[in-house]
């Protein structure tokens, strides 16, 4: 299918500290009992803030996976026992923890803040002998371009400017003026798109902010946008040169 959709209220949910951190995922695990399973180099994806009052989820390992957080509003800290202090990151700030053997971090999310927690599967069945590393991205230091009323964020591209391992991922942030937009599709890979803020009608449907859109076999789409529509897009291979941690533990 070309086009799939799970808007917010079709979304797994999760909470931290009886709520004070609130979750809503486009994928989850799956105990948590959402529509979408991993897919492509894509595992998990989080969209988790804090309503009301800072609120810090405690240490907790990783292995393997590549963690990336997105500050989109606000701010948090981070802790972790590579770097062994608490570093604060910023709305626009990106941070990647490639996980390999293991690491441990704990993270703050700071009242009203929001991010996006995606793990990306760089072969985990190699990244699992390789020593953890942790680095972050400052707003400023990503590219932005402007072009027929669209400004686009470019966040990592074939240049591959976050340093991932993980195969053939493009992310970027794209803010819209109200009108019509063409969006081209690349060959043989998925868009996976959240929107973060406005509404936009995609072949007669209307999205709103939260939902989730995956797109392929499309060559172009075309987006009609409103409200200061902003999306959050991630371009990720169809077929990866490996086998996944989804596929080798039938994970669905």
């Amino acid at each position: 299918m070309p086009i799939k959709v799970f808007t917010k209220e079709n979304q797994a949910s999760g909470n931290f500290n009886n709520g004070q951190i609130l979750e809503k995922k486009p994928i989850g695990f799956p105990q948590d009992g959402g529509q979408l399973t991993p897919y492509s180099n894509l595992f998990y994806w989080a969209h988790a803030w804090a309503p009301d009052k800072d609120s810090t989820i405690g240490l907790h390992p990783h292995r393997g996976f590549e963690i990336c957080s997105f500050v989109l509003k606000g701010e948090i800290e981070h802790y972790d026992t590579l770097l062994e202090k608490w570093i604060t990151l910023k709305k626009g700030d990106v941070q990647i923890i490639k996980a390999g053997k293991g690491i441990s971090h704990s993270e703050k999310l700071k009242s009203d803040s929001e991010i996006f927690q995606i793990w990306f599967d760089p072969n985990i069945q190699e990244s699992l002998y390789i020593d953890a590393s942790y680095n972050d991205f400052k707003s400023e230091e990503f590219k932005l371009d402007k072009n027929n009323g669209v400004e686009i964020k470019t966040i990592s591209n074939n240049e591959n400017q976050l340093g991932l391992d993980s195969f053939g991922v493009k992310i970027f942030e794209s803010s819209y003026t109200d009108g019509e937009n063409e969006h081209i599709i690349e060959e043989n890979c998925y868009h996976s798109m959240f929107i973060l803020s406005g509404n936009l009608n995609l072949k007669d449907q209307v999205f709103n902010k939260g939902d989730f859109i995956i797109v392929d076999n499309e060559k172009k789409i075309q987006l009609s946008t409103k409200n200061n529509c902003k999306i959050f897009e991630i371009i990720s291979p169809i077929k990866l040169p490996y086998k996944t941690y989804a596929e080798v533990h039938n994970v669905n």
